[in-house]
């Protein structure tokens, strides 16, 4: 077999087999190339592919290698295991579940099973779900198994108060369920193996005898669970090479461990290490750029990428005044440059968070350039848009019984479905909608004890903003809607990473509502849904077409693109606001840059906002820590760092300049930017709360829509006010947006 394609240090791996080795694999690398000519080198020595175990952690990764293994070495391939972590563990245990208390038909609960399980839990020892979220419940659960921390153990060594002993309650009914019902969830597959290797060390020893090498893709992304299982597979041999890049170890949120591979050599004296140091992907000024960002960071191996490339084109910056015009730029910018030749699919748009696609979305269908997200939905078909557009449908039409459909159990409100095939009996015998049947007390008295009092919060709310509409604007309607049915406070008690990012999206549509407003001259909450109808309408895409992907840029680690664009450069953003309170989260942060920036293979282009709309709120921004780190020989113009001046985008002959966003330049004293997010749900709980203000006749009031009058009358529910513009209104008290006049 020839392996004239690879390069010294490529070679130098592929021929290293006894003994532990530490492959620290840049991107862009052929870290791939490299693991399936190694194991076709160890066959051409003699090694017996039933004694070679391939570990990844997706099984499109494990079936690209195993494709491109069998292309070297043919059928022999397929007598090798090469797998996930789970599909190793799980064909284990099928051989020997009754070691660790199973029997051999035990089944795997999803997510959903879980959740289903942890609730009924929850209901039948007293916990409040308000407090405690399965979610929430969940994640302590997984956290603990990942520590090999059983529930005894958990409550042993943990804080006696409240939380830690409902959390020690349900983990422990919880895994006495498991075994009841003689099921696993996904980290019982790995803790349960571990625990079968410690249990029986005949069965240990025959897998360690017959996994004479082991190879580890994707190193630094392994657990703790993980890192043990590997360990004592190779104890015996030590032929263990592991594959990784430190410098991309972006998913330490869900229990990635650097140390796992930071501290290899701590593990194996007798190591060695390997440094695949040529990049394939990228030209020269790419990775020089992403290097002077990355090599800030301290807990990091020693490592530079360099390619035979040419220099290719500087990285391109763009501080653009307000985030619109950041995100029409980039559409211009792509739009351009297909003109000239290149293909839609050549480009890629990297954003930190999913909420910031929107304006990419409208930027790019207004010029008629397709697109389509990748690793997520696109913004107006995200689960939480879709479900406040059914309530403002409702409130807009009572009538509509799909959108009741979609939201009468969102969040929760103890509504099965046969209460709501109960109503909707009910409804059609009325010849009526299921709002309308709802509002009637005698079809509220079929509902269960736990719906009743929700379901009248959820027909008062939409009657109210309905009869209110006229003197609502209609982000007073929207605030009223998340907070008042529960549905803001519902994903606020969730307490989950997923949760988080829907609060986002949710603060984020604030803004699409205030662009309305400012832009047309008598908004309404008719005119809104007519208007976002046909927005949503032209976002629609062919997923077969030449397209712009759009993707945030943990969904992007082991893609690359021609041309990537990362906008949001901002303290707060990216990184995120978080990252600020520890070192280790900055460090994460700029890795995930790091492999944003080396997604480029020909041109990166970067890019910020002066003014950036988050949740509702002009926020004006300072430049990313990283672009001050970045070397500013390798960006294109020649004021970078000084005051903006006139630009016209993206390589303007004028030069890019950069703003400072602040008085004191880029001084490098402690900023912590504000958390946006949690100002903004403050804020819409705040508009909404007003129940508890009381007025008196001759008190001087302003209205958000009507401007400023004069308190007529007052009691309980209705205000009467004489306004300057439009003469004597009568108020909701409980919705309307009036304050006093200090």
């Amino acid at each position: 077999m020839s392996f004239d394609d690879l390069n010294p240090k490529q070679r130098e791996a592929v021929e290293h087999m006894d003994g532990p080795l530490l492959i620290l694999a840049g991107a862009g690398s052929g870290k791939t190339g490299t693991m399936t000519h190694r194991i076709a080198y160890m066959l051409e020595c003699g090694v017996s592919p039933f004694s070679i175990l391939a570990v990844t952690f997706t099984n499109k990764a494990a079936k690209e290698m195993k494709v491109r293994v069998e292309d070297l070495v043919g059928a022999v391939a397929n007598e090798m295991w090469i797998m996930t972590f789970h599909s190793l563990c799980l064909r284990i245990l099928r051989i020997y579940p009754e070691i660790v208390g199973y029997e051999k038909n035990f089944v795997i609960y999803d997510t959903a099973d879980q959740k289903t399980l942890v609730k009924n839990i929850i209901k039948e020892k007293g916990i409040s779900e308000r407090e405690f979220t399965p979610q929430y419940l969940l994640s302590a659960i997984s956290s603990c198994k990942e520590k090999k921390m059983t529930p005894e153990k958990y409550i042993e060594t943990m804080d006696d108060n409240y939380k830690t002993k409902a959390i020690g309650t349900v983990y422990k009914e919880y895994c006495a369920r498991m075994k009841k019902n003689n099921a696993m969830d996904f980290d019982d597959i790995l803790l349960n193996c571990v625990l079968l290797f410690e249990k029986d060390e005949e069965v240990l020893l025959k897998y360690q005898n017959r996994f004479r090498y082991i190879m580890v893709d994707e190193y630094q992304d392994t657990n703790r669970i993980q890192y043990e299982l590997i360990h004592m597979l190779a104890d015996r041999h030590h032929n263990l090479c592991v594959v990784g890049d430190d410098d991309q170890c972006i998913y330490q949120w869900r229990g990635a461990d650097i140390r796992n591979i930071l501290e290899f050599e701590r593990d194996f004296k007798e190591a060695k290490i390997i440094k695949l140091e040529q990049n394939y992907r990228s030209k020269a000024n790419i990775l020089a750029a992403a290097y002077s960002v990355i090599k800030n960071n301290s807990s990091r191996k020693s490592k530079k990428l360099w390619t035979a490339q040419e220099k290719g084109e500087k990285i391109r910056y763009f501080r653009a005044d307000t985030d619109k015009e950041e995100a029409s730029a980039i559409a211009r910018q792509i739009f351009m440059m297909q003109e000239k030749g290149r293909k839609f699919t050549d480009f890629a748009i990297l954003y930190r968070t999913n909420a910031q696609s929107r304006l990419f979305e409208a930027s790019l269908s207004a010029l008629g350039v397709p697109y389509r997200v990748l690793s997520g939905m696109r913004y107006y078909d995200r689960k939480e848009i879709k479900d406040m557009i059914a309530y403002m449908r409702l409130v807009v039409n009572p009538e509509d019984d799909l959108s009741l459909n979609r939201i009468i159990n969102e969040p929760k409100r103890g509504m099965g479905e046969k209460t709501v095939e109960k109503i909707r009996a009910f409804a059609g015998v009325r010849r009526e909608g299921m709002l309308k049947a709802l509002d009637d007390e005698d079809v509220r008295e079929t509902l269960p004890g736990k719906a009743y009092d929700k379901v009248i919060e959820l027909v008062e709310c939409l009657k109210l903003c309905r009869d209110e509409r006229e003197n609502l604007r209609v982000s007073d309607i929207y605030d009223n809607l998340l907070v008042k049915t529960g549905y803001l406070k519902a994903l606020e008690e969730s307490r989950s990473v997923e949760a988080e990012a829907r609060m986002e999206n949710l603060m984020e549509f604030k803004s699409v509502i205030y662009d309305y407003e400012n832009e047309t001259e008598n908004p309404t909450i008719e005119d809104f849904m007519e208007t976002l109808t046909l927005a949503a309408e032209v976002d629609n895409y062919d997923e077969t077409q030449d397209a712009v992907t759009l993707m945030t840029m943990h969904s992007a680690k082991g893609l690359e693109f021609p041309v990537v664009f990362l906008p949001g450069m901002e303290d707060g953003l990216f990184p995120g606001n978080k990252a600020f309170d520890s070192v280790s989260g900055m460090e994460e942060e700029r890795r995930l840059c790091y492999v944003g920036m080396t997604r480029a293979k020909e041109l990166l282009c970067l890019s910020s906002a002066g003014e950036r709309m988050r949740y509702g709120r002009t926020e004006y921004t300072r430049e990313s820590q990283f672009l001050r780190e970045l070397d500013k020989t390798l960006l294109s113009g020649d004021a970078v760092y000084e005051p903006k001046k006139y630009s016209a985008g993206y390589g303007a002959a004028s030069g890019p300049g950069v703003s400072t966003g602040s008085v004191d330049g880029y001084s490098q004293k402690a900023f912590k930017p504000y958390d946006y997010l949690k100002y903004a749900t403050a804020e819409t709980q705040k508009s909404v709360n007003k129940t508890n203000v009381s007025f008196d006749a001759g008190d001087k009031v302003s209205h958000a829509k009507f401007g400023e009058g004069l308190v007529i009358q007052a009691n309980d529910r209705i205000v009467t006010v004489a306004f300057d513009s439009v003469g004597i209104k009568k108020l909701a008290k409980d919705v309307a947006p009036i304050e006093k006049i200090r």
